[in-house]
């Protein structure tokens, strides 16, 4: 599962704090036990190949299962105890799910929370997490859902110099005559800059320099007076609320889904998962 979620056997190896070698002779005896190659490998690349996808969707939640009822009989006296898995997008952890996280470590310090931030969207069951955050648009529908925070929404930022260099887009077409941050997916697409007004929806691929994958480079790029930046808006509200940035097309950004905590209904979750979602609950 390790090696499967990472795409790297050296990156497994450091979060299962063993050596690579013998992460990479482990595989190779499950592999021959099976009598099935379960991962694609070359000198670039580690992915599951068609029967490592079979096995890990089969195996990954009974493995999960297993480590709940541990984690169950570890907690059964001492309250919650062993590892909470939790995967988000890196803008979610951030802005809500950090300060929930705190809260419930100052209550729970048996708990080892194991926070995966990262933008794909994944099962979190087949990939061994026990909750995900995302926007309520994206959650699976068999997933059981905690609403967090207040709704999200984009925001188009620039510095005041830059725009009183180049002027102030009042709509989403303006931008073809600006310089534009585009921003890198992890599967390497382009992510489109998304406006909508008065039930108008525009996508547009946008121009400029730099293309960036990572929102605090893009910041020190939109600071540094390159272009305009697409962001979250709680990524920037610190720079907007300071006046470092500012905000254009404020009318075209609406908001957009609430995040939400979502995890599978589990027959014997452990003492550690009940707790975060009770905790969850209560902070909605």
């Amino acid at each position: 599962m390790a090696v499967a979620r990472r795409g790297s056997f050296r990156q497994a190896a450091v979060d299962l704090d063993i050596s690579t070698t013998a992460l990479s002779h482990t595989i190779a005896k499950l592999e021959a036990s099976l009598e099935t190659r379960l991962f694609n490998r070359t000198t670039r690349s580690v992915s599951l190949t068609e029967a490592g996808e079979m096995f890990l969707e089969q195996v990954g939640p009974a493995l999960q299962d297993v480590r709940s009822g541990l984690d169950a009989v570890r907690s059964h006296n001492a309250g919650p105890a062993g590892v909470l898995r939790i995967n988000a997008f890196a803008s979610a952890a951030r802005a809500v799910l950090l300060p929930l996280v705190l809260e419930f470590l100052q209550r729970h310090p048996q708990v080892h929370v194991d926070l995966v931030t990262e933008e794909r969207l994944v099962d979190i069951v087949a990939d061994g997490f026990d909750l995900g955050v995302r926007a309520a648009g994206l959650v699976p529908s068999d997933m059981i859902v905690i609403p967090l925070g207040q709704p999200q929404r984009y925001a188009v930022v620039g510095t005041p110099d830059y725009l009183a260099a180049h002027g102030r887009p009042l709509n989403p077409t303006d931008l073809a005559r600006h310089a534009c941050l585009r921003i890198r997916l992890p599967n390497g697409a382009i992510f489109p800059w998304q406006f909508e007004h008065d039930g108008e929806v525009i996508r547009l691929d946008v121009h400029g320099p730099l293309t960036l994958d990572e929102p605090g480079v893009a910041k020190a790029a939109v600071q540094a007076g390159i272009g305009l930046g697409f962001f979250m808006e709680q990524d920037v509200r610190e720079e907007i609320e300071s006046g470092q940035f500012e905000r254009v097309l404020h009318a075209w950004t609406p908001p957009r889904d609430k995040l939400c905590l979502y995890y599978a209904n589990r027959r014997n979750p452990s003492a550690a998962l009940k707790a975060f979602i009770a905790l969850a609950r209560a902070a909605v």
